[in-house]
């Protein structure tokens, strides 16, 4: 087996090899010579930015030592963070993660370095090196899983926010590990962690576990809205809440809980809870935010109010709701709702899609919000918008372009991994299939084999939906 010459070996021979003395080679290093002389020597132990500049005179990647730094400065030595924690932040900026993680495993063993590594993981979750403050998220909630502590759900809780993805079926298992660790966080990032499951399983079609963590998240919000104006808890409170002031919580819970019920079709218990969140003038407060706020929610009201009716089957409301969403910036939700409800009470909106066929041609992935929890709902209301837009057009026999729509559909499915809507575009299209002509027969086959392919790969279509 060959042996790994030591680091002290490598600057020695470099150094012989290329006729530099260890006074020329400390000048161009920028270190003095008694500290170069120590470290060839092996009486002086060496930091990780000396070893940089070394690397660097030598010309060499400047983590070619890395792994016998591990070895040689790390495992052979007292375990020192201060050592050790520039190392794993030098990992991080060149993207050594194989090294953070052999470093990390060792420093597990001894308890008193798994709170120095939760800051760590802390620090580069805000710095957004994102893989690396997953390392160390997974590994310290691993140290910590017989702990009931809050420190445990505060990893899993960002474990969470880094692993949702546009892979539904891996969302359904990220938000299925995090919710038990949610009441044991502080409540600020309870209220955060509740309005992210609601929003995955909304993508997710599930509407009990949405209406359920809504549920949570009203309560919730309810109390600590009542601690504030009786305690000193609100400046507290609005420095840490992540989507605005506290009432906007408690408002959107009420809209979340309205969303579920209508999708399972109780429009009249949805209707209670749209006008919980229409007649916010229980609200205190009266600063910019919190009127931007209020008008908001009020403006959702008078939409949601419109979808409520013709869901339910009132038609005669049509209009009206199309008129509100015309001067919207984002409406393919809105066209989403307009599409379904053609489709239940067969009804034409052909002058509804003509009057909006620019926005629905030029249609582009959904812009990126601040949590990717909203943003998976983004992406599965694209997917359903044309999955219905197809069903509509096939049903009107115009059978080009509802195929176009449906093979679209399919593609964006197999993109999220949505196991149901693959589902349907697939017996959708089998229904029809006898009006395909076989060019189009070839791009679907096409199309299913790649989804197909892609999640058998990864196990993917292993969940359903209420």
């Amino acid at each position: 087996m060959e042996i790994t010459p030591m680091i002290r070996t490598e600057i020695e021979r470099y150094l012989k090899q290329n006729g530099i003395t260890l006074t020329e080679f400390g000048h161009i290093i920028d270190l003095n010579v008694g500290t170069v002389s120590g470290i060839v020597t092996g009486n002086r132990s060496i930091s990780v930015n000396q070893l940089d500049r070394i690397t660097a005179g030598m010309k060499l990647p400047p983590d070619h030592f890395y792994e016998r730094y591990i070895e040689e400065c790390i495992i052979e030595s007292a375990l020192n963070w201060r050592k050790i924690s520039p190392f794993l932040y030098r990992c991080v900026e060149l993207g050594r993660l194989d090294c953070i993680k052999r470093v990390v495993s060792l420093l597990l063993d001894t308890p008193i370095y798994i709170p120095l590594l939760f800051e760590m993981a802390e620090d580069l979750f805000q710095k957004e090196f994102l893989d690396a403050a997953d390392c160390l998220y997974e590994n310290v909630a691993e140290s910590e899983r017989k702990q009931h502590s809050e420190r445990l759900a505060i990893c899993q809780y960002r474990l969470f926010s880094l692993r949702i993805g546009k892979d539904q079926a891996q969302n359904l298992q990220t938000a299925a590990r995090f919710e038990v660790f949610v009441d044991r966080l502080n409540e600020t990032d309870q209220l955060d962690a509740l309005k992210d499951l609601a929003n995955v399983y909304r993508s997710l079609s599930m509407w009990d576990k949405v209406y359920k963590f809504s549920s949570q998240m009203h309560q919730l919000g309810e109390i600590q809205y009542y601690l504030t104006y009786h305690s000193k808890k609100e400046a507290e409170l609005k420095n840490k809440l992540r989507s605005g002031p506290l009432f906007a919580y408690i408002a959107y819970a009420k809209l979340m809980c309205a969303h579920a019920c209508d999708a399972k079709g109780n429009h009249k218990e949805a209707l209670e809870h749209i006008q919980g969140y229409a007649d916010l003038s229980w609200v205190k407060e009266t600063d910019d935010e919190s009127l931007y706020w209020k008008n908001q929610f009020q403006q959702w009201a008078k939409i949601n109010s419109y979808v409520n009716r013709i869901m339910s089957g009132d038609i005669s409301a049509l209009p009206d709701y199309v008129e509100h969403i015309s001067g919207e910036k984002h409406i393919f939700a809105e066209l989403l709702n307009v599409v379904e409800v053609a489709n239940r009470y067969h009804i034409d909106i052909d002058h509804i899609l003509q009057r909006f066929e620019p926005q629905i041609a030029a249609y582009r992935e959904p812009e990126h919000t601040n949590s990717l929890a909203e943003q998976q709902v983004l992406l599965e209301e694209a997917v359903r918008f044309w999955y219905k837009l197809a069903k509509y057009n096939l049903f009107k026999e115009r059978y080009l372009y509802g195929f176009k729509c449906l093979i679209e559909a399919l593609k964006k499915s197999g993109i999220i991994n949505h196991a149901l809507l693959i589902s349907n575009c697939a017996g959708l299209f089998f229904r029809f299939s006898e009006y395909a002509d076989p060019e189009t027969q070839a791009q679907f086959s096409s199309a299913y084999e790649e989804v197909w392919k892609k999640n058998d790969q990864e196990d993917g279509f292993s969940f359903g939906y209420n």
